[in-house]
């Protein structure tokens, strides 16, 4: 297997990002109030292997919500709190083919679609364990702090923009409760689920999330143990179908590994057992997915030989010539 020279990877990163840093299509969100502040012209590209080598380009240290990326770990931490089969009791995991903030649930079931969608992820959210909502929001703290391999924290002025605006969810946590999909604490979960989306990251934050994913659940900075191996399998399948909410579909077709964006402007995707990639640049499509996060991704994962279907595979070999053994 041929190696690789660290500084090939770099600059593949460096001239993706020069590539797209001047396309300023898309629009930043502003459905919530306090995202409409962000800066258009940001964009950060970061690659993490999982042996801990990282590559960046732009505006990796800007700070943004985590938003619905924060709904991957969140699936994670309910299936290792509860179980598979009490996670699956209260939502599903088949795309919807709906926009993420759908008021809709299965006719059959009653359960919400998939995790990845507001409804499955307040679902989700409800299952996070502590005596207390304090409690709560901090396991959920934490165990983000450690996939990230740093402190996070809330942006609050984000928090309370949510929690002031975020009527259409209201409706939807009212709509489980009445199908007995989540407890009668309807506000607590709200606001649990509105705090996670209001942590803040960066795109190396991201990066390193992704490859600890990647990585069986290890950081492979801090080699931390953060995740068991066997919710890592659930959480990449369900980032591959439904991460991109109805651009899905567009997303594996084109890109072709898990993934997971925010409407703050983030995108996390995921390679298995070979690295993890964050991106930032707020201007989104009008699913909601970043403009040049998605072109960035499609790039990247082409020269690389990314694509989970690449079967000649040719990039994904030479770039796993870098990583060191076991």
């Amino acid at each position: 297997m041929q190696e690789v020279e660290q500084h090939e990877i770099q600059n593949l990163v460096n001239a993706v990002h020069a590539r797209y840093l001047e396309d300023h299509s898309g629009e930043v969100a502003t459905y919530i109030p306090e995202l409409g502040k962000a800066d258009p012209r940001h964009f950060g590209i970061c690659l993490a292997t999982v042996d801990g080598q990282v590559f960046d380009a732009g505006d990796t240290s800007q700070l943004f919500t985590i938003q619905s990326i924060s709904k991957a770990f969140v699936f994670a931490m309910a299936i290792e709190e509860h179980g598979l089969e009490e996670v699956l009791r209260h939502v599903g995991v088949e795309p919807s083919g709906d926009a993420f903030n759908s008021i809709m649930l299965d006719e059959v079931t009653m359960r919400p679609f998939n995790p990845m969608v507001n409804a499955g992820a307040i679902a989700t959210t409800a299952l996070i364990g502590g005596a207390t909502p304090e409690a709560r929001f901090e396991n959920l703290r934490r165990t983000f702090s450690r996939a990230a391999g740093r402190e996070l924290e809330r942006d609050d002025a984000v928090f309370e923009s949510e929690r002031l605006t975020g009527h259409r969810n209201r409706a939807i946590a009212h709509l489980m409760l009445n199908f007995g999909m989540i407890p009668d604490r309807v506000d607590e979960i709200l606001d649990l689920y509105f705090s996670q989306c209001s942590l803040l990251v960066n795109a190396h934050d991201l990066a390193l999330m992704g490859a600890t994913l990647a990585n069986l659940g290890i950081n492979p900075v801090t080699g931390e143990h953060v995740f068991d191996v066997a919710s890592v399998k659930y959480v990449l399948a369900v980032m591959l179908t439904c991460g991109m909410y109805d651009f899905s579909g567009e997303w594996a077709f084109r890109v072709g590994v898990p993934a997971k964006s925010g409407v703050a402007g983030g995108v996390l995707a995921v390679v298995n057992r070979q690295l993890g990639l964050g991106l930032y640049s707020p201007r989104l499509d009008s699913r909601g997915n970043s403009v040049r996060g998605f072109k960035a991704c499609i790039e990247i994962a082409d020269d690389l030989g990314l694509h989970a279907f690449d079967f000649l595979n040719v990039g994904s070999a030479f770039l796993q010539g870098m990583i060191k053994p076991d």
